[in-house]
């Protein structure tokens, strides 16, 4: 008997296994490492600064992974139809990035800007041998001057309210196709968003002041003001941009201010025949925030005592507790819910009849 070589064996062996795996599959072509095209570009307008912010892509148009990054162009034009006449930026990518949130910003001050212009912005991802899929998708922003913010705006608490007073920013010529409004921010300190406590229009009165009601009491807030520029279309879409704010000013809309003074308090005795008793009537107070009333009374020489238990309601009182022959002197306040109380009305007199 004669025996096979070891190596040949081996051999017939992995000759046979090749043979049971089959034919290989057809090999992947090359990825052109192309980025896909930016699809969520946003532009936001402050004044006269733009912030654009956007996605950047992880794969390329043939589905993979960006492997070869290269750098992304920021454009503008005026013309939407070519996106990318000026380049602004070229920004390398990262490396090793965090995150896929991109922002960039510029200030249109010095660019030609008028009441019907608009500029069209764009970004381009580039690979690194300097090819790219296209631009991202197209963001207008109108080119419409914006104002400067008011100067020595300011916000005062008082019982009415928070008054805000600025100086008038001058109105600009030839300015067709726009007009201008004030536009007041109010935001509770510790809230996120602020709320538009009040718009006016801009005129030539030189220092404009209003007053605001929309607060909450013992609460603090930041006030702030802008100046828009409305851009009204020929068919009467509009568009709006806001300017620079001016400086917050704090609030703390901590109570102190009493209700007004109650008037025309007047005191009447019952009559003869009747359960001794005095009935007071006044004018009632108009106060939003009134918690009630508080009687006072007091004879000739004595200081005034107030007479009531518990606020009084109404503007009316009924004093059951006086004594024949005395002459009775009597006031009012007004107090609010907070517990700030008025001075008191002038006096009105009555006298008990002798029995």
């Amino acid at each position: 008997m004669i025996l096979a070589k070891p190596k040949l064996v081996l051999g017939v062996l992995f000759l046979a296994l090749l043979a049971g795996c089959g034919s290989p599959g057809e090999p992947l072509p090359p990825s052109l490492e192309l980025a896909e095209p930016v699809t969520d570009l946003h532009a936001s307008r402050k004044g006269d600064q733009v912030t654009l912010t956007w996605t950047a892509p992880t794969r390329t148009t043939d589905g993979r992974n960006i492997r070869l990054r290269g750098y992304t162009e920021i454009c503008r034009s005026v013309d939407a139809a070519n996106p990318c006449t000026t380049i602004l930026s070229r920004t390398p990518a990262p490396k090793h990035p965090s995150s896929t949130q991109r922002t960039y910003a510029e200030r249109l001050a010095g660019t030609a800007q008028g009441p019907a212009a608009s500029f069209f912005y764009a970004v381009r991802v580039v690979n690194s041998y300097g090819r790219a899929a296209g631009p991202s998708n197209i963001v207008p922003v109108p080119g419409a001057p914006t104002l400067s913010a008011p100067e020595n705006f300011q916000a005062v608490l008082s019982a009415e309210g928070v008054k805000l007073s600025w100086d008038a920013v001058p109105l600009p010529r030839d300015v067709n196709g726009l007009h201008f409004l004030y536009r007041i921010y109010r935001q509770e300190v510790g809230s996120k968003a602020p709320e538009v406590a009040m718009e006016l229009p801009v005129t030539d009165e030189p220092h404009p002041n209003v007053v605001d009601h929309g607060f909450v009491w013992d609460h603090t807030y930041n006030y702030y003001a802008t100046v828009v520029t409305v851009i009204s279309a020929a068919n009467g879409a509009q568009q709006q941009i806001e300017g620079d704010n001016t400086p917050p000013v704090t609030v703390i809309a901590h109570d102190v201010f009493p209700p007004a003074t109650p008037a025309g308090l007047q005191a009447v005795f019952s009559g003869p025949g009747q359960k001794l008793f005095i009935d007071l009537v006044w004018n009632a107070d108009t106060d939003a925030d009134l918690g009630g009333y508080n009687v006072y009374r007091h004879e000739a020489g004595a200081p005034p005592q107030k007479i009531n238990s518990e606020a009084v309601k109404s503007p009316a009182f009924r004093d059951t507790n006086v004594v024949p022959g005395h002459e009775y002197f009597y006031s009012v306040s007004a107090v609010d819910v907070r517990g700030n109380e008025s001075s008191r009305s002038e006096e009105a007199n009555e006298t008990v009849p002798a029995e």
